[in-house]
């Protein structure tokens, strides 16, 4: 809110550069908060994921955990004026890499009822299945979000 202020004040102040300057920081903040909402949505379904991978099973909640967080990433990504999204195609490989640390964390939590460390877990199935899989599934999802 403090920018928006700042910025009032540097238009009615006729000072156009630094208002500029000004909106070009609101919009990278706004893309990091984006960016950062995609990396947590992603977090949930990677855990969600890891768990029916290595479990070989599912139940009614990790379904529905891994729906919520593909429609909150369909949703998330979207750009809603210009249309696109925040994070490309391409780019999705590195971010659930990044992501898969932590997923792997909070599923050997819960996984086999958090018998396994993370690393023994990684063992009961394969990442790249688990991996591609997201990838798939997000990819799907925004597909399925614009056409409606």
């Amino acid at each position: 809110m403090d920018e928006i202020l700042q910025l009032r004040e540097f238009i009615q102040a006729q000072r156009y550069q630094d208002a500029l300057l000004l909106i070009g920081e609101m919009e990278e903040m706004a893309k990091d908060d984006k960016l950062n909402k995609l990396y947590s949505f992603s977090v949930i379904l990677l855990v969600h994921l890891i768990k029916q991978h290595a479990e070989k099973h599912t139940t009614r909640s990790w379904d529905v955990s891994i729906y919520n967080a593909l429609k909150h990433i369909a949703r998330t990504n979207k750009r809603k004026n210009s249309g696109g999204y925040y994070m490309r195609d391409h780019e999705w490989d590195a971010e659930l890499r990044d992501a898969f640390d932590e997923a792997l964390q909070m599923a050997a939590l819960e996984a086999f009822g958090g018998s396994f460390t993370p690393k023994e877990l990684l063992t009961k199935f394969d990442q790249e299945a688990v991996l591609d899989e997201a990838k798939k599934r997000i990819l799907e999802s925004q597909t399925l979000s614009t056409r409606n």
